[in-house]
């Protein structure tokens, strides 16, 4: 094997251990969980800014004959609303039984991901139960890499040295936002410090002032009844 070949394929291997370490440490969120009638879900993701999400879910509804969850009919949906971290709503809209929404994250922070059917508008879903799929995917595990692939036309390491690209971009975004948690949390210890340090000086003038008040009165009470 010549020096170049060994190279390249040693730098396939590198690239290959240090995706799937990455892909390890920053999973995709998966789940199902059950709602009832009227019933409303809500998830919390910290994402950091400037952060591409994709949810997709799929529906299920409880059949009583079978005693077990069949794949829902079209007419069941699912109203999908996302808050930023300051409430503002960033994502409201109706979906059907199967669906995908995809938002970017502009404000850093924990991000409230909510899911309600349209059960109301359902007679057969009326009192029942339905179990939801969700998959969250944030950052680079959004990317579709075959097809990027596909359309750029890129080689087996050229994909990979995108893929490790992606990975250092979303880790550096993690990292700003661990920094940004940190600056808003020495922030919050130092006004609480400097709260705490106010109230114990106004603790302590006080009982200055009381001090001085009740020996004050006490020089006025022993003066009246001549005892000074």
């Amino acid at each position: 094997m010549r020096p170049s070949e060994r190279g390249h394929k040693m730098l396939s291997f590198s690239a290959a251990g240090v995706i799937l370490l990455l892909a390890w440490i920053y999973p995709s969120d998966s789940l199902y969980f059950h709602i009832g009638e009227t019933e409303k879900k809500c998830f919390i993701e910290e994402i950091p800014d400037e952060t591409m999400v994709i949810g997709k879910y799929r529906t299920q509804l409880w059949d009583k004959q079978t005693g077990s969850f069949l794949p829902s009919t079209p007419g069941l949906g699912m109203h999908v609303e996302i808050k930023d971290p300051d409430t503002k709503i960033i994502l409201s809209r109706q979906y059907g039984s199967d669906g995908r929404f995809t938002f970017t994250s502009h404000t850093p922070g924990e991000h409230q991901i909510c899911l309600h059917s349209n059960s109301t508008k359902m007679a057969l879903f009326a009192g029942g139960k339905l179990r939801v799929h969700l998959d969250i995917q944030v950052g680079e595990h959004t990317n579709n890499y075959p097809e990027i692939a596909a359309k750029d036309k890129l080689t087996e390491l050229q994909l990979r040295v995108r893929q490790l690209l992606d990975q250092v971009e979303q880790i550096q975004k993690e990292q700003n936002y661990q920094r940004y948690r940190e600056e808003r949390f020495r922030m919050t210890s130092e006004s609480t410090n400097q709260r705490v340090l106010w109230w114990s000086i106004a603790q302590t003038v006080i009982l200055i002032v009381t001090g001085i008040w009740q020996m004050k009165h006490l020089k006025s009470f022993f003066e009246a009844k001549k005892l000074v």
